[in-house]
């Protein structure tokens, strides 16, 4: 428990660092920021309660999912501790050329709903590669504690942000967004073995 907590002493892993954890967060913010844009194109009214509603879930899923896969990464750390750097570098690069891939992948058309159902949905959808920063998290001995609040944060705000955005500019390249996520993930996996 302590090590989730704490800055963590091991310094033989390479740790995120403050700065590392921001990247990290704008990266995985994207997504939040990408589909709170196409909702935010389609509503007009109740934008106020849509927006937050919105931004809300994406942060609480954001946040979270970290937490669930450096926990459950914990129960098997002992047995891939020799090769975390790699695996970090693995999970991080997977994820970069997976943003870099589905900028250039023809998008479903969004469906216009704020619903419940429809917000957990999206919040489950969007936080999936959270999970795997999770998991990141663990095998680099970083804690846990600030980049998953750091995390929630940056993607409650890039949430607002781009559904007001889609709110006041109709055609915004989100292709360019997406992009700059994978390439800041695939430094991020770079930085892991250097």
């Amino acid at each position: 428990m302590q090590n989730i907590l704490s800055l963590g002493t091991d310094c033989s892993r390479w740790k995120l660092s403050l700065f590392e954890i921001l990247l990290l967060s704008i990266a995985l913010g994207i997504d939040c920021l990408v589909v709170s844009f196409s909702q935010g194109l389609i509503f007009n009214s109740n934008r106020i309660r849509n927006s937050f509603s919105l931004a809300l879930t994406m942060g609480i899923f954001q946040g979270l999912m970290p937490v669930f896969g450096y926990l459950g990464t914990g129960l098997v750390s002992s047995y891939v501790e020799n090769f975390s750097s790699f695996l970090v570098f693995i999970i991080f690069f997977i994820l970069g050329v997976k943003f870099i891939k589905e900028a250039f992948e023809q998008k479903e058309d969004t469906i216009c709903c704020i619903g419940l159902k429809c917000l957990i949905s999206m919040g489950i959808a969007t936080s999936i590669d959270a999970f795997a920063a999770g998991v990141s998290l663990k095998l680099s001995d970083t804690a846990l504690l600030l980049p998953a609040l750091v995390i929630g944060a940056a993607s409650f705000l890039m949430s607002v942000s781009g559904f007001w955005f889609g709110n006041c500019f109709k055609n915004f390249p989100s292709r360019v967004l997406e992009i700059s996520g994978g390439l800041i993930l695939i430094g991020l996996a770079i930085k892991a073995v250097i």
